[in-house]
Formats: structure tokens, C-alpha cells, sequence
């Protein structure tokens, strides 16, 4: 299953798969590298600065959001990073996802992604979605294009779009989040440490564990 962040937008849309990523060394002024692709500090920091004006003047994104168990956002702090993690997961997942698409041979036209776009519109607006995942509305496009590739690849999978309880539809979501596990780790994602590490489980980017020795534990080897 996604992280929080994720599950907000395609609870109300489909269901998603799971991605599982790396930690590792990045390059000064970025917060994540992803199969050579730099996402940077500054392009996080402004993305996540916009989503919170605009989420709070937005009543249907705080509704979708507070529906899926989502949080709304801290001011500062802590809090804060959380919204910077939950924003940066969810761009290492557009990046994976097109290698996923490259990877089962299946393109994602520009017409599916206005398709599915329109059915976000119909499930409470697709802006409001976007916000309510944890993204600025300028960002609806690359959210709508997420969904529609994870739409097309588990419709190679043999799933069946009408039906998400069927045994074929399961069975694809279950490939579909293989194969986006297989394809993360083939990338070599690095987060910054700034900003955590992935939780292959959960998906989302989490605090580091620190694992303590035994001394520091106050604890001895037995």
C-alpha cells in the first residue's frame, strides 16, 4: 500500500502500488537523486511553501485530506518536515513510475493523463486531490500522469479497471507494486538525510532509525 501521502489522492481515485527505495550520499543542495535525476533543496522547499498557501485556502483539499487520515500542515518545526518528506516522496514516485512504465513497455499518452485528470475532477477536483496528497496544484498533471501509468501497466497485468475486487485486479496491483519495488532499487535513489529514508513497507520517506551500540544503550553483549 502507499504512504499517507500517496494514499490521500489515489483513495480517491484507484488504488496504488508500492515503491521502496535507498538512502545514500547526495550531492550538496540536493534532497534526492533518483536513477541520476536531481531533485534539489531550493525546488522542494518552493514546492512545499506553495502547497501550504494553498492548501489552507482550500476547504475541499483539508476534507479529502482529514477523510484519508491525512495531516494538515504544521507551522514549522517538525511538523514541517513532515510536509517536506511527504512532497519529496511523492516526486521520487513520478520519477520511478516512468521508469516503470519504460520497464513493462507500455507508453502513457497525453489523452489518458486528461482522462484521468477529468475523473479526479469528478471525485472532488483534481487540484483539490493534488493539495490533498501534498503537492500544489501546479503539480495536477504530474499526479494525473502517476495514476494513469499505474491505470495502464496493471491493465497489461490483465486487470480489470471495473472491478478493484477481482482476483485479476489484485493480482496486478500485487505486480504493479513489484515491479516498482524492483525498479526503485534499480535506480539508486539517495535522500538527503535531511529528509529521512524510505520505509520499504510504508513507502514514504521516514526519520532515520539510529541504531545505538551496546555501550550507548547501556546495554551488554550477551
Amino acid at each position: 500500500m502507499p504512504g499517507k501521502s500517496l494514499k490521500v489522492a489515489v483513495t480517491a481515485v484507484v488504488a496504488a502500488g508500492a515503491l521502496a527505495g535507498c538512502g545514500g550520499q547526495t550531492r550538496v543542495g540536493s534532497a534526492a537523486l533518483v536513477g541520476g535525476d536531481r531533485i534539489t533543496v531550493t525546488s522542494l522547499d518552493r514546492t512545499v511553501r506553495d502547497w501550504r498557501g494553498q492548501f489552507k485556502d482550500d476547504p475541499i483539499a483539508n476534507q479529502i485530506r482529514a477523510n484519508a487520515g491525512g495531516l494538515a500542515p504544521g507551522i514549522g518545526g517538525q511538523d514541517s518536515e513532515t510536509d517536506m518528506q511527504g512532497a519529496l516522496s511523492l516526486l521520487v514516485n513520478f520519477r520511478v513510475a516512468d521508469r516503470v512504465a519504460r520497464r513493462a513497455g507500455v507508453s502513457v499518452p497525453d489523452g489518458l493523463a486528461d482522462q484521468t485528470a477529468a475523473l479526479m475532477d469528478q471525485r472532488g477536483g483534481a487540484a483539490s486531490i493534488t493539495l490533498a496528497s501534498g503537492l500544489p496544484r501546479s503539480r495536477t498533471r504530474d499526479l494525473a500522469r502517476f495514476i494513469a501509468t499505474q491505470t495502464v501497466v496493471m491493465q497489461k497485468f490483465g486487470a480489470d479497471l471495473n472491478n478493484a475486487q477481482s482476483p485479476l485486479t489484485q493480482r496486478a496491483a500485487q505486480q504493479w507494486g513489484q515491479l516498482f519495488q524492483q525498479t526503485a532499487d534499480g535506480m539508486h535513489i539517495k535522500i538527503n538525510p535531511r529528509f529521512g529514508r524510505y520505509d520499504p513497507t510504508k513507502v514514504d520517506i521516514g526519520p532515520v532509525a539510529y541504531e545505538l551500540s551496546s555501550a550507548e544503550t547501556g546495554t551488554a553483549d550477551t
